[in-house]
């Protein structure tokens, strides 16, 4: 009886496999990216462009409506624009990049809001906020499975230059040159998933979903080739489990997703064997 309460929804509505084929292929692409930005300290960085993304997809959506390509194109070009806004202002003024992120998100946030409310939408900007998991058409879809399989495919091309740069930037600089184009390789998976995860869970929540696994899983594991499979396991199992509450709840799915991402996250925290509170006061106790 658990098991088809498990899984019936998605055998009976095409509509629940398409957001579980979707959300899983999301989670596997997104969450290993998440696990790269809190190793090199960039946590909230996916949070800034994730706002940042928000005027191109409302000017595409302004003009073209929930066109798939439109939506990607803009949020695509938003995305990396930002990013390279704080990056030119980091290195002509000093500004530390995630200071100059910070100070262009709002922005960002505000101009999208503005387009959309001057062109009477106020209604739909919930969902590029917040999404719907439950809406993703054939076309979605497709997307989200080929950035997901575009993505992976980089950040296995990039994975030793990505890697060494975020341990130890210093020696790869003396050694090669690669650094520098696989921070922007890297910084242009993230955005490419954070604009096709809007698509599905919302501007808002695709964060949640790119970072919560990531963070989780480094309370289990210290080596990087366990985390990445590991933080992309524990976003999906979010996604599936999610949907499953949105469906018999009816709640909506993008909140239900992260929520769940969330009680994992915590849940890591207490219960860790890496840092964890109980290890922690254990070892205190042992000592």
């Amino acid at each position: 009886m658990t098991l088809e309460l498990a899984w019936s929804p998605f055998a009976e509505f095409a509509f629940m496999r398409r957001a579980l084929l979707g959300g899983v292929a999301l989670a596997c692409s997104a969450a290993p990216l998440g696990v790269f930005l809190i190793l090199r300290r960039m946590s909230l960085i996916g949070d800034a462009i994730a706002h940042g993304i928000l005027p191109g997809a409302a000017l595409a959506f302004w003009l073209f409506g929930l066109s798939l390509p439109a939506l990607t194109v803009g949020g695509l070009t938003a995305g990396l624009g930002m990013a390279g806004a704080a990056a030119w202002v980091s290195r002509r003024t000093g500004l530390r990049e995630d200071a100059s992120l910070a100070a262009l998100y709002p922005i960002s946030l505000a101009s999208g809001v503005l387009l959309l409310g001057l062109a009477g939408r106020k209604l739909d900007l919930l969902h590029l906020l917040f999404g719907s998991a439950l809406a993703v058409d054939a076309d979605t879809l497709s997307g989200m499975l080929a950035t997901a399989a575009f993505s992976l495919l980089v950040l296995a091309l990039i994975y030793r230059a990505l890697a060494l740069d975020s341990l130890d930037p210093l020696f790869l600089r003396s050694v090669s040159r690669i650094g520098p184009l696989a921070h922007a390789g890297f910084l242009t998976l993230v955005v490419l998933n954070l604009v096709i995860g809007f698509q599905a869970i919302g501007a808002l929540m695709v964060v949640g979903l790119m970072m919560l696994p990531a963070a989780a899983a480094r309370f289990w594991s210290r080596r990087l080739p366990v985390l990445l499979p590991l933080a992309a396991l524990l976003g999906a199992l979010c996604v599936w489990l999610g949907l499953l509450l949105s469906f018999y709840a009816s709640l909506p799915s993008g909140p239900c997703i992260v929520l769940l991402a969330g009680a994992f996250y915590l849940i890591s925290v207490v219960a860790g064997p890496v840092y964890g509170l109980l290890r922690s006061r254990a070892s205190i106790q042992t000592v």
